[in-house]
């Protein structure tokens, strides 16, 4: 599981005889910044710096993708006790949304020798650009770690839309979002919660309707919602649909389950994003499993079942 870090750095990233060498330089008072990156009208190298930030150099990568750019790196992190990890590696970064409306997005970034992180940014509005740090920590094991960070990937769903699993409890008064999954032998389970975290009972009868979306945010064609029995036999309850009512505090539990097999001629699919209704007419929420359907064509789905 990738660790969610918010450091802020503590060193520079010098250019020596033998590459890039990193020095970790530990003021005695380092800023401190917080979960949400801090937003600014404009992207700029010269923007004043809050006391005792150790001037940054550029980022030996230059690595963006998908409306975010690494813009600087450090060696080494002042954790949020105010403590020197001097085997760490913080990079500063900058999303820009191009969308006509709020997104929200997650990145993960990787370093050789290094913990991976990921960094939930948003709501980032139309046109803006939002500034960040991210810290990652030295693997177990590594003794040697390079000062180069990258972008695994990049996510983005609209803000009004994003999955909300803790905090405030939605407009809806439900929850809806999915946990990290499963995967064997080819198969992928993923599981949809549903939570009433309002104040009225709320009725679901059947399964969730969804919508497959690509990497463009468009909605996928041609492939079949079934029920998950068509797909695998995955034990437990019966995957029977029945009318379900939630008192609120209650929750209830579905699923989608697929196979990556690629067979048939044509194009796999693959499309990160799932467009989640808990019931027909209800606010969607767009999750992230990263569905890798292969050419199969099918996605299995199980019918909503009260969770104790």
């Amino acid at each position: 599981m990738l660790a969610l870090l918010a450091l802020a750095g503590c060193g520079t990233a010098e250019t020596g005889a033998g590459g890039v060498r990193a020095e970790s330089l530990c003021p005695s008072k380092a800023p401190r910044y917080g979960e949400v990156p801090r937003e600014r009208p404009t992207a700029t190298a010269d923007a004043p710096r809050p006391p005792g930030t150790p001037t940054p150099v550029p980022s030996s990568t230059g690595t963006a993708r998908d409306g975010v750019r690494i813009t600087r790196t450090y060696a080494g992190a002042i954790d949020e006790e105010g403590v020197c990890r001097s085997g760490s590696l913080t990079a500063e970064f900058e999303v820009t949304n191009p969308a006509a409306h709020d997104m929200t997005y997650t990145v993960l970034f990787d370093a050789t020798g290094y913990t991976g992180a990921s960094r939930i940014v948003g709501p980032v509005g139309p046109g803006r650009t939002v500034h960040g740090r991210v810290a990652m920590s030295r693997g177990y094991g590594d003794t040697a770690g390079g000062t180069s960070v990258s972008l695994l990937s990049v996510r983005s769903v609209p803000s009004a839309e994003a999955p909300a699993p803790g905090g405030p409890c939605p407009a809806s008064g439900v929850r809806v979002y999915a946990d990290e999954g499963d995967a064997a032998m080819g198969l992928r389970v993923v599981g949809l919660h549903l939570e009433n975290c309002g104040k009225q009972p709320y009725a679901v009868d059947g399964r969730p309707e969804l919508e497959i979306i690509d990497a463009e945010h468009e909605r996928v064609q041609g492939v079949k919602l079934v029920p998950s029995a068509e797909v695998a036999q995955l034990g437990g309850p019966p995957d029977v649909v029945r009318p379900l009512t939630l008192q609120p505090g209650e929750r209830a539990l579905s699923g989608i389950v697929w196979r990556n097999t690629v067979q048939a001629v044509g194009g796999a699919v693959n499309a990160p994003y799932l467009r989640v209704r808990a019931r027909a007419g209800a606010a969607p929420v767009v999750l992230t499993p990263e569905l890798d359907l292969g050419t199969t064509g099918r996605l299995g789905v199980e019918a909503w079942r009260k969770q104790g």
